[in-house]
Formats: C-alpha cells, sequence, structure tokens
C-alpha cells in the first residue's frame, strides 16, 4: 500500500457539505472524493505525470 502525506483542510461549511453530498451520491468518503476531485484537475490540467513516480527517501 503507497504512503499517504496527511494535512489539515480548513473548508467553508457550506463547500464541505456539498462535498459530502457529492460523496454520498457517489458512494465514496469524503476524503476519497476530495482526493478524486484533486486527481482529476490535475490530469485535466496535464499536471499530473503519466507514470507514478517514486517519492525520493
Amino acid at each position: 500500500m503507497s504512503k499517504r502525506k496527511s494535512f489539515v483542510l480548513r473548508i467553508d461549511p457550506v463547500v464541505f457539505k456539498q462535498i459530502e453530498k457529492w460523496a454520498d451520491d457517489e458512494f465514496r468518503s469524503v476524503n476519497g472524493q476530495l482526493e478524486w476531485i484533486i486527481n482529476k484537475s490535475l490530469k485535466d490540467a496535464k499536471r499530473l505525470p503519466k507514470h507514478k513516480e517514486k517519492p525520493k527517501q
């Protein structure tokens, strides 16, 4: 299993509620939905590497 970076996110309660509803509609957790949104945005902006880079240790 790959390691994941944890961080605190401050978000407007109204925005959070909408993300929570969207996640529920797609049977995802809020965390999973946020990760999906971020990955899709990076892919659409062509900022996501084609092959996953291994982080340097």
